[in-house]
C-alpha cells in the first residue's frame, strides 16, 4: 500500500479515537501536551538528523527518513503542521522532559531506564545492537563475552544504549562517546578505535556507505532494541492518542511500508551526501 493512501485511512481511525479522547476529556482536564498541541496548531517532534535511515540530511538540507515519514503522517492525521526540531541525541530525553518537545522520534530504543522519565508507545521498528569493525576476529563474536578483552578501544553515540551496553557489559573499554554515528564511524576509519557499536542497522547501513574502508559486522545482534515513540510526560490522553495512531498504522500496512520504504533497499542514499 503506497504511504500517500495511508493518511486518509488513519485520518479516519485517528478521528475514532479523537472521539474517544474527547469523552475522556470530561472527566480529565489535565491535558497539558495535547491542549497545547491544539492550540498551537503544531506537533513539535525531536530527533537528531543524523541517524539514516531513521533520519538525515539531504543533498539540499532537509531532513528525511522513516522517522520523518512517521511524525508526517501523524501530524497530517491530527490536522496541524509538523515541526521538526533536532538536536544532539543525549539532549532529546531532557529536552522532553522540559516540555519543548511533544515527542521524540528518533530511532531511541524504549528502555527501562528511559521509560522512568518518559512514556512510550511502540514499538514501530525492531533492531538490535551489533558492531561495525574491521578485525574480522570481533565479527565473529557470538555474544559480549566474545568481545570482553579488555582494554576494548569503542565508540558510540553519547546517550545512547550502545554507550550503556559498551560501558556495562565489556571489561574496562576504552569509550568515546560522540554526538554522531558518522563521527564515531570516522574514529573507525582513522584507526582510533576498534569498534563502534551502535544499532544493527547503522553497522549495516555504514558498510554500505564505506565499501573501501574494509568494515564488517555481526551475523546477528548481540541484543533486541523495540524502538519507540517518546512521549512528553503528564498527559495520559496523549499517549491513548499515539497508541490509538500506531495501531492505525499497523492495521493500514503503512508501517510495514515504511519499513520497505527505508530499509527494503537503498534508492534514499541517493539523495544523501
Amino acid at each position: 500500500m503506497k504511504i500517500k493512501h495511508v493518511a486518509a485511512r488513519i485520518a479516519v481511525l485517528t478521528l475514532t479515537a479523537l472521539l474517544a479522547i474527547g469523552t475522556a476529556s470530561a472527566q480529565d482536564k489535565s491535558s497539558p501536551v495535547l491542549k497545547r498541541i491544539t492550540k498551537t496548531s503544531t506537533l513539535t517532534v525531536g530527533m537528531t538528523g543524523t541517524q539514516p535511515p531513521f533520519n538525515v540530511k539531504n543533498r539540499d538540507g532537509k531532513t528525511i527518513g522513516m522517522d520523518v515519514d512517521l511524525a508526517q503522517l501523524l501530524a497530517n492525521s491530527l490536522g496541524v503542521k509538523l515541526e521538526i526540531v533536532e538536536m544532539p541525541f543525549a539532549e532529546l530525553l531532557p529536552a522532553l522532559e522540559d516540555g519543548k518537545l511533544d515527542m521524540v522520534v528518533s530511532g531511541m530504543t524504549a528502555t527501562l531506564q528511559r521509560n522512568t522519565r518518559v512514556p512510550f508507545v511502540g514499538p514501530y521498528f525492531v533492531t538490535g545492537i551489533s558492531i561495525l569493525t574491521t578485525s574480522d576476529n570481533l565479527a565473529a563474536a557470538e555474544s559480549a563475552d566474545d568481545l570482553d578483552k579488555g582494554g576494548l578501544r569503542i565508540a558510540a553515540l553519547k546517550g545512547s544504549t550502545s554507550e550503556d551496553f559498551a560501558e556495562n557489559a565489556l571489561k574496562q573499554p576504552t569509550m568515546t562517546a560522540t554526538d554522531t554515528h558518522a563521527e564515531a564511524v570516522q574514529l573507525l576509519k582513522d584507526g582510533k578505535v576498534d569498534a563502534v557499536i551502535a544499532d544493527a542497522t547503522v553497522c549495516a547501513l555504514s558498510i554500505l556507505r564505506n565499501p573501501d574502508a574494509g568494515f564488517v559486522t555481526l551475523t546477528r545482534p548481540l541484543t533486541l532494541e523495540p524502538i519507540g515513540i517518546a512521549l512528553a510526560p503528564g498527559d495520559a490522553l496523549l499517549i491513548n492518542l499515539v497508541q490509538n495512531y500506531l495501531q492505525a498504522l499497523e492495521a493500514t500496512g503503512a508501517l510495514k511500508a515504511l519499513d520497505k520504504k527505508w530499509f527494503g533497499n537503498a534508492a534514499w542514499m541517493a539523495q544523501v551526501p
